[in-house]
């Protein structure tokens, strides 16, 4: 690691450490093994840097929502590798958290390994027309892992879909052969009680299991409430302020 960000190390470091202990606490106090939970650094609005700093210390996979961002720390991974300056066999997996445009489909089956807000029939269909000439191409290896972003509000503006609509999406992403249905994800509507919104979660969950048992991911909790959403059985907490601060650095 660079002299020159030694300070950015120390403090990423720490915080690292911090949100793991969180995590592994959480993991014990649910009665459930730290490995069935995978922490999801969210460097979005972050540099690059602070994704390689990351990288340094142990991950290897980041959520992004800004495509264009995005690919620049893709790229800039892409040729480190190239370089030699980080192990090729050893790729970071980049997984798109935000809510996404059918428009950016074919950019984002490029480069993402998982999509976690995937709410439509037609951003599925969009997305699986992109995998498929991604796989043609040999820009991919594998199909695209999507979860789909379940609305516990109804509203929206926030993106999800609604709960009454999730069982003809799942069926869906089923049958699409550019696509792997991974499982769900979800954000608590604000102000609501974390743990009464990650119980219901749950329960669809649980009923998605029942007719796709492979959809195992659930995509749930962040900084403020990632213990809630481990008692009630998230299986990738996405975390972005406890690890990198609350004040964005503008990525170049």
């Amino acid at each position: 690691m660079n002299a020159d960000n030694s300070g950015r190390v120390a403090e990423i470091s720490a915080a690292l450490d911090s949100v793991r202990s969180r995590l592994t606490a959480a993991c014990a106090a649910a009665g459930r093994p730290a490995s069935a939970v995978t922490l999801l650094p969210v460097t979005k609005f972050f540099p690059a840097s602070d994704a390689r700093i990351l990288y340094e210390l142990g991950c290897r996979e980041f959520g992004e929502s800004r495509e264009q961002e995005a690919i620049a720390k893709v790229a800039e991974f892409a040729a480190a590798a190239a370089g030699g300056a980080i192990d090729g066999a050893d790729p970071v997996r980049w997984h798109m958290i935000g809510q996404l445009q059918r428009n950016k489909a074919r950019s984002v089956a490029k480069w993402a390994y998982a999509i976690h807000s995937v709410d439509s029939a037609r951003l599925a269909d969009a997305l699986d027309r992109a995998a498929l000439d991604a796989l043609s191409a040999g820009d991919r290896a594998a199909p695209l892992r999507v979860l789909i972003q379940v609305s516990l509000d109804a509203d929206p503006t926030r993106g999800g879909i609604a709960l009454d609509e999730l069982a003809a999406l799942a069926a869906r992403i089923e049958t699409a052969d550019g696509l792997e249905l991974a499982g769900l994800m979800a954000v608590p509507p604000l102000g609501s009680d974390a743990d009464e919104q990650f119980a219901r979660l749950h329960e669809v969950h649980r009923s998605v299991l029942e007719s796709h048992p492979h959809a195992v991911e659930l995509s749930a909790g962040m900084t403020g409430d990632l213990e809630a959403a481990v008692r009630h059985g998230s299986t990738c907490v996405r975390v972005g302020t406890a690890l990198l601060g609350s004040r964005p650095v503008i990525s170049k």
